[in-house]
């Protein structure tokens, strides 16, 4: 279900957001800092949600039942969506509550020392993380741009945790400079507009996560690359005369639905359909693995050219 490069990612991720989580909550208590509890807020949603993904990845890779006879693949697109609701509702959520909280009430900070040393340690760990989840991002790339491979990808966990990485450096910046102009001007109420930024980074992020897991949880097609190659292998058997369309749903990362409809040879006996069928499944199979289930679907020439027809 996951490339043994994704769940090192996954799990690097999970030990460095938990140790950064603890550290930046206890400096946050030490310090009276807004942004630094946005931070530790920030950091425990994403150590939770590391854990749901393996849970996902865990769940996802159930074999087929008779109450699941295609698997339980869309199990971990369902727990990525979960996340990107938890990014929103808890990361970007409580960051803003702080903010507004420490806007209207400030506390000014006390040893800033104390947070720049533990932002500082947390940049590195989530550095080292960050690493982890752009090695799984790049290795599924395709070329083309950084957008496009996060539209085109089947494995969300790949982008996952390289955008919450990503987010989470952005938001060490910004406390960081909230800290230094809130201690500097002696205004208080920098550190939680700093806190604020950092809930609206979070909320992009949740929304773009959210997208891409709703895209794929409610059916997305495979890649047409694949819809392509399906489509040359079909036609390589004689008696197909065209491949009139194809339908392919993606399960789960490595594994898609794919519906063939085409056109043979209106002379074939019963028999000889049957063959030629199960012919082109064992082909397209046996070349594309990831192919869970394919069904042809013998058509007409009158009906491909008019699916209407009688």
């Amino acid at each position: 279900m996951a490339t043994h490069t994704s769940r090192t990612a996954i799990y690097a991720a999970l030990i460095g957001n938990l140790l950064i989580a603890v550290t930046k909550a206890i400096a946050a208590t030490i310090t009276g800092s807004s942004a630094m509890l946005s931070e530790a807020v920030h950091s425990a949603v994403d150590t939770g949600n590391a854990l749901l993904l393996l849970y996902g990845l865990h769940r996802a890779a159930k074999p087929p039942d008779q109450r699941h006879p295609y698997g339980y693949g869309r199990e971990l697109y369902f727990w990525c969506f979960v996340v990107a609701l938890l990014v929103f509702a808890l990361g970007a959520g409580i960051s803003f509550y702080e903010g507004v909280s420490h806007l209207r009430d400030p506390e000014p900070i006390i040893r800033p020392a104390i947070i720049y040393i533990v932002l500082g340690l947390a940049f590195l760990f989530e550095s080292v993380s960050w690493w982890f989840g752009w090695k799984a991002f790049a290795a599924s790339r395709r070329g083309g741009s950084l957008w496009s491979s996060v539209t085109d990808s089947k494995d969300p966990t790949r982008f996952m945790v390289l955008f919450e990485d990503s987010a989470a450096l952005l938001g060490i910046v910004i406390a960081a400079i909230g800290t230094f102009l809130s201690v500097e001007l002696k205004d208080p109420r920098i550190d939680g507009a700093a806190s604020i930024l950092i809930g609206l980074i979070l909320a992009v992020v949740a929304v773009v996560l959210g997208r891409e897991s709703k895209e794929l949880l409610i059916g997305e097609r495979a890649s047409p690359e694949l819809s392509a190659a399906i489509r040359q292998t079909a036609s390589e058997e004689g008696c197909v005369i065209e491949v009139a369309d194809i339908t392919t749903s993606q399960l789960a990362p490595n594994q898609v639905i794919a519906t063939l409809g085409v056109v043979i040879d209106e002379n074939l006996k019963v028999v000889e359909v049957e063959q030629l069928i199960q012919r082109i499944e064992q082909s397209i199979r046996a070349r594309h693995p990831q192919l869970f289930r394919v069904f042809v679907r013998p058509q007409s020439m009158a009906r491909a050219r008019d699916p209407n027809a009688d």
